[in-house]
C-alpha cells in the first residue's frame, strides 16, 4: 500500500536555511534529518516527517514533533500531567495496575515510523520473526527493535506479541511496568496514529497483541484499532486467517457475544475449508475453541474442517498437530476419532520436536480420547530418557500420567522417570510428586533404584507434609502400598480425626472412593505391618466392598472369560452347586469364584458353612487386569491377591492368556484341575 503526497505538501516543509540552522543550534534535529528530508514517513501529527525508512537505531523524535508539545497516548487512555505521560491498562483478575509513570522529555522520545512505501521483503520479515523467537526477555526484543533499519506494521505487531509471550503470567503481566518502556509506548503510539494506513494483517494482529498485553479496551489505541477493524470487516475483503485473528481479539475484548466476532464467523462460514491454507485451518480451529459453547451453531463448518484436516494432517508441523488436538478436546469432538488417530500418527514423527507445552497438549488430548498406539510408545521410549532432566516438571509428570492412564508399562520410560525424580523431586509441586508416584503404583512397577526413589519421597513428605492437599496425599500413600512400600510414619497422621475432617468435601463429605482408599490403606497396615500401633480407622469411615462403578479398587471380572471358566468348573466338579460366584468377603474384596474344601480336601457345597477347612479363591484375570502391553498385573490386582493369601485364602490365578489357548473341553478340565488341585490326582467322575 503506497501513498502519493501532492507536491504542495513538500513545499510546506521546505524550511529556509536560516530557520534550519536555528533549530539545529538548539540541538533538536540531527544533521542526518537534513540529508534525508526528501524521504517520506508518517509523523505523530499525521504530517510528512523528514525521515525516510524506519530507523530505530537512533532514538530521536520526528522534526514534525518540534512544532509543539507532542503528547503520546500509550497503551491506555492518554493522560497529560505537566509533561508526564502515564499508561493505563485494563484490569483483569488478578487485578494489577502499572504502578509507575515515566516522564519523557520531548527531545529524547523514541519515534517509530511504520513504512508502507518500502516494505521489507518476505525474507527480511521472516528473519525478523526468527530473531524475535530467539529473544528470551523483553529487553532483548527492545534491543532488536532498535537494531532494525526497516519495520513494517506486521513486524511491529509481532514484536508486541513476543513481549506478551515473555511477560504473560495467567491473567496479568509478570512485570506491568514493561508497558512504560519508551520502546513499547512509541510503537503503540505509531500504531494508533497510523491505524487507517495499516495493512489488514498488521491491523488485526496489533489489535490481538493489545489484548494479550491486557491493554484497556477503552484506550485510544484499542478503540482506533477496533473501529478500523470494523470498517475493514464491513468491506468483506479479509482473509480467513485475518478473520480468525480478529475473532480472537474480539473474544478477549468483548467475549463470545461480540457482534464483530459473530460477523467474522459469518464470513468464515461462507468460505470453503478445502481452499484454506494449513495456517488458516489451524487458526479457525483455535477460534472455534475460543467460542466454546457455540459448537452446535458451527457443526457443518466443523465437519468440513475435520474432512480437510484429515487430508492435510500429514503436512502439519508440531505446532499445528498440538493446536488441532487441543481444539478437539476443548470442543469435545468425540465423533472425530478418525482425525484423532490420524493426528496421533503425525505426532509420532514430531515427538522429538514438540516444545514442552505442545507435548503436554498432545498427551492431554490422547488421554481425553483414550487413544495410543505402539508407534507412539516406541517414539516416547526413545525420547523420554533425553528429556526427564531438562523438560518442564509438568511435562515430565504428564508423561507418567499418560502411560499410567493408558496402562502402558514401559520400563525404559519409568526407569528414566525414577532417575530424574531422585534429583528433581524438590523442584516438583506436591501434585506433581503425587501424580508420578501414583503412576508407579497403578502399574505395580518398582524401578531398579526404588530404594532411592522412595527414600527421596520420604524426605519430601517430611519437609512438605502439610503442603499436600489431603486427598492428593491419601492417593500418594495408597499408591505406595500398591508396590509394597508402607509409609507407616505418615499413616498415623492420616487416620487422625483432624486429617479426616480435612478430607471431607464441603458439599459431598467423604465420597465412597476416598473411603475405599482409607479402608484399604488401614487393611494394608494391619495385614502387612503388624508392628503398627497408631490410630485405628473408625468403622464409620470403612466401606464394605472395594468393587464400585467408578474408581474401583478392584477390576470387575470379564464376563465372557468368566462364563467359559464356569462351564469348565461344572465339568470338573460335576455340578454348579459346588462353587459360588462373585462372593463378597468380610474383608471388602469380591471373589470371582469361591470353592470350599473340608479337612480331607473334599469339595463342599457352596452354601455349606460348617466343616470348612480351606477356601480357594479363583482370580479369573481378563485383559483389563493387566498392563496393556505386558502380562503384569496392575498394582491393585497384585495387592488383592496378596491380601487374600494373608487372609487365609488359597489363590488360584487363571489369566486370560493361558485360558485362551485351550480349545477343547478336556484341555479346559485338565487345566482347571491343575490350577485348583495341583497336588491331587484326578479320578474320573
Amino acid at each position: 500500500m503506497t501513498f502519493a503526497l501532492p507536491s504542495l505538501l513538500f513545499s510546506i516543509f521546505r524550511l529556509d536555511q536560516a530557520v534550519l540552522e536555528q533549530v539545529m543550534a538548539l540541538g533538536r534535529v540531527p544533521r542526518l534529518l537534513l540529508l534525508e528530508r526528501s524521504r517520506i514517513c508518517w509523523s505523530a501529527l499525521g504530517l510528512v516527517c523528514p525521515t525516510g525508512l524506519l530507523r530505530t537505531s537512533n532514538p530521536l523524535q520526528c522534526a514534525a514533533c518540534l512544532c509543539g508539545p507532542c503528547t503520546v497516548p500509550s497503551h491506555g487512555n492518554l493522560q497529560r500531567n505537566c509533561g508526564t505521560r502515564r499508561l493505563t491498562t485494563t484490569i483483569r483478575e488478578p487485578v494489577f495496575v502499572a504502578s509507575s509513570s515515566v516522564g519523557l522529555h520531548k527531545e529524547s522520545f523514541l519515534h517509530f515510523c511504520l513504512t508502507q512505501l518500502h516494505r521489507p521483503s518476505c525474507g527480511e520479515e521472516r528473519g525478523f520473526q526468527q530473531q524475535l523467537q530467539r529473544c528470551s526477555s523483553s529487553q532483548e526484543v527492545f534491543k532488536l527493535l532498535h537494531s532494525v533499519e526497516i519495520l513494517s506494521d506486521t513486524m511491529a505487531a509481532a514484536a508486541l506479541h513476543r513481549v506478551a509471550d515473555l511477560e504473560q503470567d495467567g491473567s496479568s503481566l509478570k512485570d506491568p511496568t514493561v508497558l512504560e518502556k519508551d520502546t513499547i509506548r512509541a510503537l503503540c503510539f505509531q500504531l494508533e496514529q497510523d491505524s487507517a494506513r495499516l495493512t489488514d494483517a498488521g491491523l488485526v494482529s496489533a489489535l490481538l497483541a493489545g489484548t494479550r498485553l491486557f491493554l484497556d479496551p477503552g484506550s485510544t489505541l484499542m478503540v482506533r484499532l477496533a473501529s478500523e477493524s470494523q470498517a475493514r470487516l464491513d468491506q468483506g475483503r479479509m482473509t480467513v486467517g485475518q478473520l480468525c485473528t480478529l475473532g480472537q481479539a474480539m473474544l478477549a475484548m468483548e467475549g463470545p457475544t461480540s457482534g464483530m466476532l459473530e460477523q467474522a464467523m459469518e464470513f468464515i462460514q461462507r468460505q470453503e475449508p478445502a481452499l484454506w491454507s494449513l495456517e488458516e485451518l489451524v487458526a479457525a480451529y483455535r477460534l472455534l475453541q475460543g467460542c466454546g459453547g457455540d459448537v452446535g451453531k458451527h457443526r457443518n463448518l466443523l465437519n468440513k474442517m475435520h474432512s480437510q484436516a484429515m487430508t492435510v494432517a500429514s503436512r502439519m508441523d508440531p505446532f499445528g498437530v498440538s493446536e488441532l488436538l487441543s481444539a478437539l478436546v476443548a470442543l469435545n469432538q468425540t465423533q472425530a476419532m478418525p482425525l484423532v488417530i490420524t493426528l496421533c500418527k503425525q505426532a509420532v514423527r514430531h515427538i522429538p520436536y514438540f516444545t514442552d507445552e505442545e507435548l503436554s497438549c498432545v498427551l492431554d488430548a490422547l488421554m481425553h480420547f483414550g487413544h495410543s498406539d505402539h508407534y507412539l510408545v516406541e517414539a516416547m521410549e526413545k525420547y523420554v530418557p533425553t528429556m526427564t532432566f531438562t523438560s518442564n516438571p509438568e511435562t515430565v509428570t504428564k508423561v507418567a500420567q499418560f502411560f499410567a492412564l493408558r496402562n502402558i508399562l514401559s520400563p525404559v520410560v519409568f526407569n528414566a522417570l525414577a532417575e530424574s525424580f531422585v534429583y528433581r523431586a524438590d523442584d516438583y509441586t506436591t501434585t506433581q510428586v503425587a501424580r508420578q508416584i501414583v503412576a508407579f503404583g497403578k502399574l505395580g512397577y518398582l524401578p531398579p533404584n526404588a530404594g532411592q526413589v522412595f527414600g527421596k519421597l520420604e524426605t519430601v513428605l517430611q519437609l512438605r507434609f502439610s503442603h499436600f492437599h489431603p486427598r492428593v496425599l491419601l492417593s500418594l500413600l495408597h499408591a505406595c502400598t500398591l508396590v509394597e512400600r508402607f509409609p507407616v510414619n505418615f499413616v498415623s497422621k492420616v487416620f487422625s480425626s483432624y486429617f479426616l475432617q480435612q478430607l471431607q468435601d464441603e458439599t459431598t463429605g467423604l465420597d465412597r472412593a476416598v473411603l475405599a482408599q482409607l479402608t484399604q490403606l488401614y487393611m494394608t497396615v494391619k495385614l502387612e505391618c503388624p508392628f503398627y500401633e497408631g490410630p485405628r480407622l473408625l468403622p464409620k469411615y470403612r466401606v464394605k466392598s472395594f468393587l464400585m462403578s467408578s474408581r474401583s479398587l478392584e477390576t470387575p471380572v470379564d464376563q465372557h472369560l468368566y462364563n467359559a471358566v464356569k462351564n469348565g468348573l461344572v465339568d470338573l466338579l460335576g455340578d454348579r452347586s459346588y462353587f459360588a460366584s462373585k462372593v463378597l468377603t468380610p474383608y471388602c474384596y469380591t471373589l470371582d469364584v469361591e470353592i470350599k474344601l473340608d479337612e480331607g480336601g473334599y469339595v463342599l457345597h457352596a452354601s455349606q458353612t460348617d466343616d470348612v477347612c480351606k477356601r480357594v479363591a479363583l482370580c479369573i484375570d481378563g485383559q483389563r487386569r493387566f498392563t496393556s502391553n505386558s502380562r503384569q498385573l496392575l498394582g491393585k490386582e497384585t495387592m488383592k491377591q496378596r491380601h487374600l493369601r494373608l487372609l487365609g485364602y488359597e489363590v488360584a490365578q487363571i489369566p486370560y492368556y493361558e485360558f485362551e489357548k485351550l480349545h477343547s473341553k478336556t484341555s479346559v478340565v485338565e487345566y482347571l484341575h491343575q490350577k485348583i488341585f495341583p497336588h491331587t490326582y484326578r479320578m474320573s467322575w
